[in-house]
Parts: structure tokens; sequence; C-alpha cells
């Protein structure tokens, strides 16, 4: 459940954060009036988020099992890629991210109140689906070992809520977020998340036949470390962790971990560069990320 808290943490700050600072620089320029328009955009990223969740819920019941491992497995695969380019995008654009929305939003005020719903969405859509598709690897795994397919929804619905909170307090000014540490420690615990994930798309895609070596296991340690007891619940639910580990599993896993854990570093070890003064008479507006 506490890995799924902190994704939803994570992803749920970062679209409170947009929303912050979209709602933040049109009330200081004195354009309330274009309000509804962020709002509507905000309504339309969490009904395509949660109906791309009921999809993938619903969708592949009724196919065969290796069919459904197959999806699974494909599918969790990708959940990796899009946490992975989240975390590094992340690391990246934290510090810009306020002036880039305030210059996106001002091209879409002059286009129109549709752009600035399509600009809304977008900024928020984002964050929805990479949870909506990273909770649904999460239940699944869960099911496939007979643990609680609630756990991983309620863990990331009270960090969304988390999330929503720290928002409306950094809006009003309460709360002041060292937004690079909260990124960079939670860059380096996802990325130990996401490569369990990875080596369950593996194991899935084993299951399903289009890997091999299924029956070819590089340690098997289930008489120390019990699936059903505490540590091996905490292990699966936080890591992925399985105590029976294919060859594939675990080389994909360090194949994982050691490259982008070791570029994660150097990314957020790298110096900002300089932002260029601003001209006189101008003012900086808007909340900071």
């Amino acid at each position: 459940m506490f890995a799924n808290y902190l994704i939803g943490l994570r992803e749920g700050l970062e679209a409170s954060l947009v929303v912050v600072i979209l709602v933040a620089y049109l009330v200081r320029s004195d354009r309330r009036q274009l309000l509804p328009a962020i709002w509507t955009g905000v309504a339309a990223a969490v009904a395509i988020s949660l109906g791309f969740g009921a999809l993938l819920t619903f969708g592949p019941q009724g196919l065969t099992f290796e069919a459904q491992e197959a999806i699974g497995g494909g599918l969790s695969i990708v959940a990796v890629g899009f946490v992975t380019w989240m975390i590094f995008w992340m690391a990246r654009s934290a510090r810009g991210l306020s002036s880039q929305l305030r210059g996106a939003l001002d091209a879409a005020a002059q286009t129109g109140r549709r752009s600035l719903v399509v600009v809304a969405m977008l900024a928020v859509g984002r964050e929805g689906l990479e949870t909506a598709l990273f909770l649904w690897a999460a239940t699944k795994a869960a099911a496939r070992d007979n643990a609680s397919t609630t756990a991983p929804l309620i863990g990331a619905l009270l960090g969304l809520l988390t999330a929503v909170v720290l928002g409306v307090l950094v809006y009003r000014g309460a709360l002041k977020l060292d937004l690079a540490a909260f990124f960079r420690w939670t860059g380096v615990f996802l990325i130990f998340v996401a490569a369990g994930v990875l080596a369950y798309g593996v194991h899935d895609l084993q299951e399903a036949g289009i890997l091999p070596g299924l029956h070819s296991l590089a340690f098997d340690v289930s008489h120390v470390i019990e699936p059903g007891s505490l540590v091996g619940a905490l292990l699966k639910g936080v890591f992925n962790f399985s105590p029976a580990t294919t060859w594939l599993e675990a080389i994909a896993w360090w194949a994982y971990v050691v490259p982008v854990l070791t570029l994660f570093v150097r990314a957020v070890r790298r110096p900002a560069t300089t932002a260029p003064a601003p001209q006189r008479g101008r003012t900086t507006e808007g909340a900071t990320a």
C-alpha cells in the first residue's frame, strides 16, 4: 500500500502544483473569468483517467489466460516506461515548470477558452493516465498473489487526497515545499518500485509463453521469506519482490535499476541552468514550482 500511496502522492502533487500555478496566475493577472475553463479541463482529465482505468480493468475479461498475461505483461512494461519518463522529466523540469505553464496559458488565453480547457486537461490528464496504468499493474499483481486488490487503490487514494491538501496549503501560502528534495528522494524510491513492476511484467510474459525460462529460477527464498508473512507481504506490496524469481526477471531488474539509477543521480546532481534576468519593468507572477 505504501508504494501506491507514494505514487498517488507524487502524481497527485504534480497535478495539484499544475492547477495551483494555473489558478494563481489567472487570479494574479486579474483574469478570474477564465477560471471555469481551467476547472473544466481538470474535470475532463479526471473523467478520462477514470475511464482509462475502467477500460484496463474490464477490457481483458473474457480472454484466455495466455492473452490476459500477455496484455498484463505488456502494459506493465509500458507503465514502467511512463513512470521512468515522469521521474526524469520532473527532475529536469521542476525548476522551470511555473514559467512553462504560464507561457502555455498566455498562448491559450489568446486563442480562446477551449484552448485553456485543453491546456489544463493535458497537463493534469498525463498524471492521471500514468497513475491509472501503474495502479492497474499493482492490482493485477495483487490479484495474482491472492492478496487484497483494494489495498493499492486505497493507498493511491490516500496519496491523492494528501496531495490535494498540500496543493491547497501551497496555494494559500501556508506551506512551502522543498520540491527538488521531494522529487529527488521519491524518484529514487520509484526507480526500485518500477524495477519490481518490470520484473512482474516479464513474469507475465513468461506465463503467456512469449518469453522463455518460466521454470528456470535464479533463486528461491520462499523458505526464508514466506509469501504470506508480514515481511513477504511488505516486500511484495512495495517492491513487487517475489521469493521465487526467474533468471529473466532478475536480469531485467538489474538491467533497469543500474543504468536508470545512475542516470538519475547524474541528472539531479547536474547544476541548474541559470535563468535569464527578467526585463526591467516586468514582474514574475504565479506560484513557484
